[in-house]
């Protein structure tokens, strides 16, 4: 263990990722609040919101409100999902510095996400990665489906290093590897690593796993025996996937935290603070969250 990272960036995706998927739409008033929450933990980055179209997901019509509402905490990156040059415009127009894009390394899942092929999509992102490179921005990479597809089933490694690579060629400064449905194994995780280190730069590399199968967490500890040091997360272990069956939340924050400080791995982020915002999007949404580290916690506070 004295080889892994000393640190650990964790980045949350509660308030988009989280969010999106909701049955019910929260309200602009709870997801500012809950923002603010997160950003008072001590988070390095936060996945706020995206600027698609009104009518494609309802729970983020609100994203220049959201956006003009949050106190924004300096050393905090705020970051903003944009499918195209469309939502590009309205998240600069809205002030946005950081942005997203996202696709994905199975053509069935891409087309059914955004109704695109991949190339398709690579082709939108370039001019949108171009505009936000002139404008100094900073870009993160989302491509999902890297460990497996639940229209296709196996994903090729090869696949996600090609993606991987047009992204990188555009001027992404972060990529997420995202394990859509939860079915990534440790070794599984070990052999995209290391054919996508072969490629690019190990920091550069995030990891972005569900715990449909309870392995999230093992997961990240072989990521971390490969070097990874960036974790995507979501508070209280929301979220889930419309378009993978079955598919249940990220990887909770609390989760993660508890266990990279309890191997003495520095996050710079309060667990506490993080267990507040969870309480705070619990009671909006009213029920409890799913993450394990949270409800230990809950139940050791409020013991007689």
């Amino acid at each position: 263990m004295t080889t892994l990272p000393k640190r650990v960036k964790v980045c949350e995706m509660g308030p988009r990722d989280g969010l999106q998927n909701e049955p019910g739409v929260v309200s602009t008033a709870d997801k500012i609040r809950y923002i603010d929450l997160l950003s008072a933990s001590g988070l390095p980055l936060i996945e706020t919101t995206s600027f698609v179209r009104p009518n494609a997901i309802p729970q983020l019509t609100d994203a220049e409100a959201v956006m003009a509402g949050i106190g924004q905490q300096p050393g905090v990156t705020y970051v903003c999902l944009v499918p195209n040059m469309r939502g590009f415009e309205r998240a600069r127009a809205a002030g946005v510095r950081s942005i997203a894009v996202f696709t994905a390394a199975s053509e069935s899942f891409t087309k059914r996400n955004i109704n695109m092929t991949i190339e398709e999509s690579l082709d939108a992102f370039r001019e949108v990665v171009g505009a936000a490179r002139t404008d100094g921005m900073w870009i993160r990479g989302y491509i999902s489906t890297a460990f497996g597809c639940p229209y296709e089933g196996h994903v090729p490694v090869e696949s996600v290093v090609r993606v991987a690579n047009a992204l990188a060629e555009m001027g992404i400064d972060e990529l997420s590897i995202g394990d859509t449905i939860g079915i990534a194994t440790p070794d599984r995780v070990v052999h995209v690593s290391e054919a996508l280190q072969r490629e690019m730069p190990v920091e550069r590399l995030a990891m972005h796993f569900h715990d449909t199968r309870g392995m999230a967490l093992a997961n990240v500890l072989a990521a971390l025996q490969m070097d990874i040091g960036i974790f995507d997360a979501s508070a209280g272990g929301l979220g889930g996937c419309p378009y993978a069956p079955g598919a249940t939340g990220n990887l909770a924050t609390e989760d993660l935290l508890y266990m990279l400080h309890g191997m003495s791995i520095e996050t710079g982020v309060e667990l506490e603070r993080v267990r507040d915002a969870s309480r705070f999007i619990a009671g909006v949404l009213q029920r409890a969250p799913v993450s394990r580290a949270y409800a230990a916690l809950e139940a050791q506070a409020t013991r007689p």
